[in-house]
């Protein structure tokens, strides 16, 4: 029998998990993540289903692979049950906290979410809608800060009537470019720190002229994010902080994970484009409850697991056969020792038809590319071709899901997804 009461996903935007020093990281970027690391279940061998959020978040929150969780539009596909939608049924309270863009009421997200906060303004006054988008650009503001976030997901767990079980989502943007650490944090690995508005400048010309950025271009730009990455983990720490003093924190399973990593020029490309390689891919995985030994756990996991673990842990089926019960794996590691995982990513454009794909396993690591248009795989890395085949013949629909509407995609949307770097 359970002995928790609460469910809680915590994810970070564009946390590779070699920059953490819980994963041995050369800087002492994330205590916090540390210690709780040692508290809980480490999966030191984790990887996202994909290298960007459209497709690395629905597949975290639905448990099926990219190529089902969504449709042509990035919209959740449609049909398709969530954390969410499962839990309501179950009978928790449910809630996300968050400012993506693309994770926002107009690609479907809020599905099944009894509170759904992403930062917008979507469906409520058109003034008070124009007021905050007027705001924001007077601030420079892109998203939420991580405080912000957690002030906002304490105030909806401070109104629910004392046992209430509750699932709750909170999604940080901090980690994610352009890197523009609070002023506490500015100067933590350098002194000639840029505005936010260079900082701002000088990733968006990393991603649309990585040749331009130089040595030292490059290495201000990691200072930066791995300051963005002691801001986010201090922030984490104050909201585990405060959920034990609500006597809660004992009282709930809390699985914290990324969507997927960021790049530095290591293949000649900065941000996040949609390449699987380790950068992109790897990301940092603990789950914790009172309840659960520690360990480390070497052998190949995926952010698709994190739905199959829940679902189990509330005595449910799992979404899609793919993804596995964490806890499980952690009980029983020798049992997954030859497991292999897969991401893939979809291309843009004129290549939208095209899908990265890759597989790996405790020793090796494979790609190719499948063409949706002539149902044919390409490129094949390590003659892999039966072993994707496998995966794409049982994951990856044959032409990519249609959408059967447009996303409302509102101005303020638009102004942050040029900021974020997307347009």
């Amino acid at each position: 029998m359970q002995d928790w009461n609460n469910i809680i996903l915590l994810t970070l935007d564009a946390l590779r998990a070699d920059h953490l020093s819980a994963y041995s990281y050369h800087r002492e970027t994330s205590p916090v993540l540390s210690e709780f690391a040692d508290k809980g279940i480490s999966f030191t061998s984790a990887y996202s289903a994909s290298s960007h959020t459209r497709e690395a978040v629905p597949s975290l929150l639905t448990g099926c692979p990219p190529a089902n969780a969504v449709d042509s539009n990035y919209c959740l596909a449609p049909n398709t049950d969530t954390l969410a939608t499962r839990l309501s049924d179950k009978g928790f309270t449910t809630a996300a906290f968050h400012s993506n863009p693309f994770l926002s009421r107009a690609y479907g997200f809020d599905r099944g979410f009894d509170t759904f906060d992403d930062d917008f303004y979507l469906g409520r006054h058109r003034i008070i809608a124009l007021l905050q988008r007027a705001m924001d650009k007077l601030r420079n503001r892109h998203y939420a800060r991580a405080e912000e976030i957690n002030n906002r997901a304490l105030a909806w767990i401070d109104s629910l009537e004392a046992k209430t079980p509750f699932f709750l989502w909170n999604h940080y943007m901090d980690t994610h470019g352009p890197y523009e650490p609070p002023a506490e944090y500015r100067s933590l690995y350098r002194d000639n720190v840029p505005s936010n508005r260079n900082a701002q400048r000088l990733y968006q010309r990393a991603i649309d002229d990585p040749d331009s950025i130089t040595s030292d271009d490059r290495q201000q730009l990691i200072d930066l994010y791995d300051s963005e990455i002691q801001y986010t983990d201090a922030q984490i720490g104050a909201f585990l902080d405060a959920l034990r003093e609500r006597n809660l924190l004992d009282d709930s399973l809390i699985i914290l994970t990324a969507d997927h990593g960021d790049a530095f020029g290591e293949h000649g490309y900065y941000e996040h484009p949609r390449y699987l390689h380790t950068e992109l891919i790897h990301v940092p995985l603990f789950v914790y409850h009172s309840g659960v030994s520690s360990s480390t756990i070497q052998v190949p996991v995926s952010t698709v697991d994190i739905a199959a673990t829940v679902m189990s842990a509330v005595g449910d089926e799992p979404f899609c056969p793919l993804g596995q019960d964490l806890l499980t794996i952690a009980a029983t590691p020798s049992n997954f020792e030859d497991r292999i995982v897969y991401s893939s990513a979809r291309q843009e454009g004129d290549d939208s038809h095209l899908r990265r794909l890759s597989a790996r396993s405790t020793a090796e690591t494979w790609f190719s590319t499948y063409n949706h248009a002539q149902a044919e795989v390409l490129d094949n890395d390590h003659n892999s071709t039966n072993l994707l085949k496998e995966y794409i013949d049982q994951y990856i629909p044959s032409n990519n899901i249609v959408s059967t509407e447009d996303p409302n995609i509102s101005d303020s949307i638009e102004d942050r997804l040029a900021a974020l770097g997307y347009k």
